[in-house]
């Protein structure tokens, strides 16, 4: 094994080719985070699904990540928010399992479900200000379809006052930027926890039929709930990730089926079913390319490797959805038709596998089908090849998504 470790672009301005090159150095390679910090990343499908639900691999650091116990993983880190959280995503064995249990209810399938006539409310109410754009004129679809979705469904499903949204926006678009110093990265963390904190103070005044007084209410069997730091940190992880994601599989999806005509042909036939082509969008653009992180509960023996105990693991979604041992040689390209396009890891596997899927499967199902039966000859207003990514290398979308309604 290589031992000199790939450093890691924070700017992710080439995520599948850095990810390529990482897979080439095996199933497990050492790179460098941000910040000098070291992990090991995993590229193969096999052995990600595996340690994904290995009860050897925590997300707690305070337990399980020596750099951390020790204090050289400091304040400084512009990843800290990311680990340091107290929530059930860095929650181990029956911590985990008992905020999973508190915050289930608050997406049960019923709640989802209900949802649908909103999200289509939502995307139609959208749809309607695309096409009063003057006709020719290029519109940013991220900024104007793929975003709003979702930060206005995770919203309404939360409870949060429209007032609050534009505060909410930035904070979420800082949490993932990689282009902000450890200061910046710092302070965005402190102004969205002060603003989810004055939230949930409003939720306990008013509730409603909303996830944040769901969370506020339920108790566990002994009458235990979230304390106030596990219940402002989870709220942070609900939004975080109930909306970053599902922005970047629209994007994607949008993006993929504008540079593939025939796919988009087949689609509108009936010949591909919108679940296919969500799911491999899912496979070959997973919305978050890498995950941080995990540790090594004791030393992991697995396909020849050995990750050592205390030692962190990245989880690296965008290899391994491409990994060629299991999509074949054509894993690179966009086929929904591939018998194995549901074989992805981009909700994650295992006790940590995203709560949110379902809903982000819905919004994506009833977004796409309404934006290319609204604008059927949509169209990408720039060379695809010159699109910029996002400045991340754990958010996988493009800053822009400049594109032509087809109006005129």
């Amino acid at each position: 094994m290589d031992l000199q470790p790939i450093v890691l672009d924070p700017m992710g301005t080439d995520i599948q080719g850095e990810s390529a090159r990482i897979r080439e150095r095996g199933a497990v390679a050492l790179v460098e985070l941000p910040g000098g910090v070291r992990a090991w990343s995993v590229t193969d499908y096999t052995v990600l699904q595996s340690l994904l639900a290995d009860p050897r691999v925590s997300k707690d650091p305070r337990q399980h990540w020596t750099a951390f116990m020790n204090g050289e993983v400091t304040e400084e880190w512009p990843l800290l928010p990311w680990v340091a959280v107290d929530n059930m995503f860095t929650a181990y064995g029956a911590d985990h399992r008992r905020l999973r249990k508190l915050v289930a209810p608050a997406f049960t399938h019923r709640r989802t479900v209900a949802m649908r006539e909103r999200v289509e409310a939502i995307t139609a109410e959208l749809l309607d200000k695309l096409a009063a754009t003057p006709a020719g004129t290029a519109v940013d679809l991220r900024e104007g379809y793929c975003y709003p979705v979702p930060i206005q469904v995770i919203s309404e499903l939360m409870g949060v006052p429209e007032d609050r949204n534009p505060r909410l926006r930035k904070c979420v678009d800082g949490f993932f930027d990689g282009s902000l110093s450890p200061e910046e990265a710092q302070a965005n963390y402190v102004e969205m926890y002060g603003l989810v904190s004055e939230i949930v103070a409003l939720k306990r005044e008013t509730p409603g039929d909303d996830i944040i007084s769901v969370l506020i209410a339920t108790r566990d069997d002994d009458g235990s709930r979230l304390t106030e730091k596990e219940l402002v940190d989870t709220l942070m992880l609900v939004i975080n990730a109930g909306h970053e994601t599902t922005v970047n599989l629209l994007d994607q999806a949008i993006f993929t089926l504008l540079t593939h005509p025939e796919r988009l042909a087949e689609v509108r036939a009936g010949a591909l079913a919108w679940t296919d082509v969500v799911e491999e969008t899912l496979r070959l653009e997973a919305p978050v390319a890498h995950l941080p992180l995990r540790y090594a509960v004791e030393d992991i023996d697995i396909e020849g490797f050995r990750i050592p105990k205390g030692e962190a693991i990245l989880a690296s979604y965008a290899g391994a959805n491409r990994d060629p041992k299991i999509h074949g040689p054509n894993a690179d390209e966009f086929d929904p038709h591939r018998t194995t396009k549901d074989k992805h890891l981009a909700f994650g596997h295992g006790a940590h596998h995203c709560i949110g899927a379902p809903l982000a499967r819905l919004e994506a199902t009833i977004a796409l089908p309404a934006l290319f039966d609204r604008f059927p000859n949509l169209s990408l207003a720039q060379d695809p090849a010159t699109l910029a990514p996002v400045v991340s290398f754990i958010s996988n979308g493009h800053a822009k998504l400049p594109v032509r309604l087809g109006t005129e």
